[in-house]
């Protein structure tokens, strides 16, 4: 089926508040004060969709991460965000989800500029979804209830816990998401009482800068924030540094595998957010109509680069021909285009970089013996475009089964009438755990399935969807422990016991 993915990336013009912003000489947040990098530099921002400066930002060091980590430690050592009430903390949780929907347009369209993602798929999943996070987080405040224990010991006793924050927190966030994944990881952290060193993804800071000016106008103290424009170098620094009690990291797991052996020396505490190659299995008896769209959105969201893209597709025999004409159908009239064009479908990926990286991983899995159906070529022009590919005839072993691509290629396979066991026993045939999808009329096989798969979140017929107070994360070299949810709210904490002989 021959590839009809038009490009246009003409776009209206944007508004005054984004323009202007984007015009600002960008600084580093450090103790409350928005300063230049010590050294000086700047570094420049690209429109992925153009291949266009569209702004440029501080250039931080290790020296700067050494600061912003002393500010953030003196406002915690302080109490100036930590030692307010429940309340207190809350209302200025619910005032920040307040003025991330009162500047929702001009978010999602820096948004758009930075990362790619159409406008639409932004302001009202990725923006709206951001301002949920912090409105969720802030009714935790005043709910962190330790426990009274009935203990054993000999004599009277009042036992009792309590939840504390971990203290300060280096946030490294991806480039992917950019502004939801700064929200997911600070929300829980300022519920839970933590000050906080934000690192955002060289290619994409400037959303995570906007939220930092929001978070301050909602009240936040000066110092528990603090943002480090920069390479990895900066995040490096984060997990090295003696002051730093707690690591969260969203990103590749080669990273995350480097980050939990730094942090081993001081047994930091470590949250992390890593890869997937996440399965998704079509029953004879799923609703064509719904999981056709479903699972060729399961990779398409975001052009492919999300955790949890449902990117290895088994398919009923039954039902084979039918969905991969349906998927090849669909996938190939997506329009491709700038992400502030109302018609475009599909937006760029983030970098040259990662279009070279795409495209090597499918022309190995095509060298392999997997067949093209549609797509599994670069679109061409200024900006790093690949058309939605999807591949059949895939098996395990090849690249394209095994290598997250983290863009718009689904690798789809044929299953017939394999046990549950057998379907599991493939689906866990990879060393991730991230996410899965299962589609079917049969809530007895779903349940089941879903009880054998080892992932750390499961659909049933959909793909995509979270909520806040769901807990995400992954099993295998998916990560350690979860965002979002009382689970990620308790990874900004320790549990301490407090024991009071009263009569021996």
């Amino acid at each position: 089926m021959p590839a009809q993915n038009l490009i246009d990336l003409s776009h209206p013009s944007i508004t005054a508040e984004a323009q202007e912003f984007l015009s600002k000489p960008h600084r580093l947040l450090i103790g409350g004060e928005w300063v230049e990098s010590q050294s000086g530099e700047r570094r420049k921002v690209f429109d992925p969709a153009t291949g266009l400066v569209i702004s440029e930002v501080a250039d931080g060091s290790q020296a700067d991460v050494e600061k912003a980590v002393i500010a953030a430690r003196k406002s915690f050592d302080s109490g100036a965000w930590r030692k307010l009430s429940g309340s207190e903390k809350s209302k200025v949780l619910w005032r920040i989800g307040e003025l991330i929907d009162k500047y929702s347009h001009e978010l999602a369209e820096l948004e758009v500029l930075d990362e790619g993602s159409p406008y639409g798929v932004v302001k009202n999943a990725y923006v709206r979804n951001s301002a949920e996070h912090f409105r969720y987080y802030s009714g935790w405040c005043t709910k962190l209830n330790g426990l009274s224990v009935p203990v054993g010991l000999p004599g009277e006793w009042h036992a009792y816990t309590t939840h504390e924050p971990v203290g300060v927190v280096g946030q490294i966030i991806p480039w992917n998401v950019p502004l939801l994944m700064a929200a997911w990881k600070l929300a829980p952290a300022l519920a839970a009482g933590c000050s906080i060193v934000l690192k955002p993804a060289e290619d994409t800071p400037l959303t995570a800068l906007r939220l930092a000016a929001i978070c301050e106008e909602a009240g936040l103290p000066p110092g528990t924030l603090n943002v480090i424009t920069g390479d990895g170098r900066c995040g490096a620094a984060l997990v090295q540094s003696p002051w730093v009690d707690k690591i969260s990291f969203t990103g590749s797991t080669a990273t995350g595998k480097a980050i939990a052996a730094a942090a081993a020396s001081s047994l930091k505490r470590v949250t992390l957010e890593l890869g997937g190659k996440s399965p998704v299995i079509v029953f004879p008896d799923a609703d064509l109509k719904t999981a056709i769209p479903g699972v060729a959105q399961a990779v398409m969201l975001n052009s492919g680069q999300a955790c949890t893209a449902g990117s290895r597709l088994y398919i009923h025999e039954d039902v084979y021909d039918d969905v991969i004409h349906g998927v090849a159908e669909f996938i190939s009239t997506l329009k491709l285009g700038h992400g502030l064009n109302s018609t475009t479908d599909l937006g760029p990926l983030i970098s040259q970089r990662q279009l070279t990286r795409v495209s090597d991983l499918v022309r190995a899995g095509v060298n392999e013996g997997a067949e093209v159906v549609c797509g599994a070529t670069e679109a061409g022009g200024d900006g790093f475009f690949y058309r939605p590919t999807l591949l059949s005839g895939v098996k395990p072993g090849m690249t394209v089964y095994r290598e997250e691509i983290f863009g718009p290629v689904i690798s789809a396979m044929k299953i017939s009438n394999q046990s549950l066991d057998d379907l599991a026993r493939e689906a866990n045939n990879t060393e991730y755990g991230r996410a899965a999808g299962i589609w079917t009329q049969n809530v007895s096989r779903a349940h089941a399935l879903a009880a054998r798969i080892r992932a750390g979140i499961i659909w049933v017929n959909s793909h995509n969807q979270i909520d806040p107070s769901l807990p995400f994360g992954g099993f295998k070299q998916s990560g350690i422990g979860r965002e979002m949810g009382l689970s990620g709210l308790e990874h900004y904490t320790e549990t301490k016991s407090i024991a009071v002989l009263l009569k021996s």
